[in-house]
């Protein structure tokens, strides 16, 4: 039923899956190492179709410094981290106390409360665009960092309360019992006794809630227009002209918005990988 492990298969097994790994490995950064080229490449090799060639003249400084000196990048950013910084803090804090509660207490209508945030991640989020759209201009919170917030904030609570629920569920009830026995609040319970083995399952909720919504261009072409408000995803289309399309720049300001996630992963790396590895051998 289960693959054979690659340390007990044939030698001839083992000397290709060695072999054709470099060349899948390149085949999977090819599109981020284009980016990159391009991102140093000057503007006229994309007229004159210089795409994959050698750069006729490396143009890292003046590229990047058009990004950061002479367009609204750094205005983008500044949306983007006002936009995924509170929403992390919100879902996380929301569904870490609809997990407790959940995962906690048992009453008639749990399955079916449970249910209800579940049901929403099955839900395709390209048919609620004309609601949600249409519901952020009646409260007036269309084209507002703060409409993106309660709008993200909302969609992902389902999943992180699923993600934390489950975790929860999965702790030693009898910590519950013996601090209810002490004569703790059930408000101490959660703050003293539960959020403190939580926090694996905090890092590694805020690692993969921070890179969803830094990476969100749906919505943020949808709720958003201009750089008032528009994160960076939606914000890069700005290089783009009427007539001309400056990939060069676009290049540039993708590898400069894909830092910050990588830079987060990279620093919660630990507590990540402990959070989603917690419980899996018992």
């Amino acid at each position: 039923m289960f693959p054979t492990p690659l340390e007990k298969r044939p030698r001839s097994a083992r000397i290709t899956y060695q072999a054709f790994l470099p060349f899948a490995l390149f085949l999977w950064l090819l599109p981020l190492l284009a980016v990159a080229i391009f991102s140093i490449k000057p503007g006229a090799d994309f007229t004159n179709a210089n795409y994959w060639g050698v750069p006729s003249s490396f143009e890292f400084a003046h590229n990047y410094g058009q990004v950061f000196f002479n367009s609204d990048m750094p205005r983008y950013l500044l949306n983007s981290f006002m936009i995924t910084v509170p929403t992390v803090i919100g879902a996380v804090a929301l569904s870490a106390l609809a997990g407790f509660a959940l995962g906690i207490y048992k009453f008639k209508a749990n399955i079916w409360i449970f249910f209800m945030f579940v049901a929403g991640n099955f839900v395709p989020f390209q048919i609620l665009m004309v609601p949600v759209r249409d519901l952020t201009l009646s409260m007036g919170l269309y084209d507002t960092k703060l409409g993106l917030v309660l709008f993200h904030v909302a969609f992902q609570t389902g999943f992180c309360t699923l993600f934390m629920r489950n975790f929860i569920k999965a702790l030693p009830y009898e910590l519950i019992e013996a601090a209810r026995v002490e004569g703790i609040s059930e408000i101490q319970i959660f703050w003293h006794v539960v959020l403190p083995l939580m926090k694996p399952a905090l890092a590694a909720l805020a690692v993969l809630i921070f890179t969803f919504i830094w990476n969100d261009y749906f919505w943020a072409v949808v709720l958003t227009q201009g750089p008032g408000s528009q994160p960076v995803t939606a914000g890069i289309t700005a290089f783009n002209s009427e007539f001309r399309a400056m990939y060069h720049l676009m290049s540039a300001g993708s590898l400069v918005a894909a830092l910050p996630p990588v830079a987060m992963f990279f620093l919660m790396q630990k507590h990540f990988i402990a959070g989603l590895t917690l419980g899996a051998v018992k």
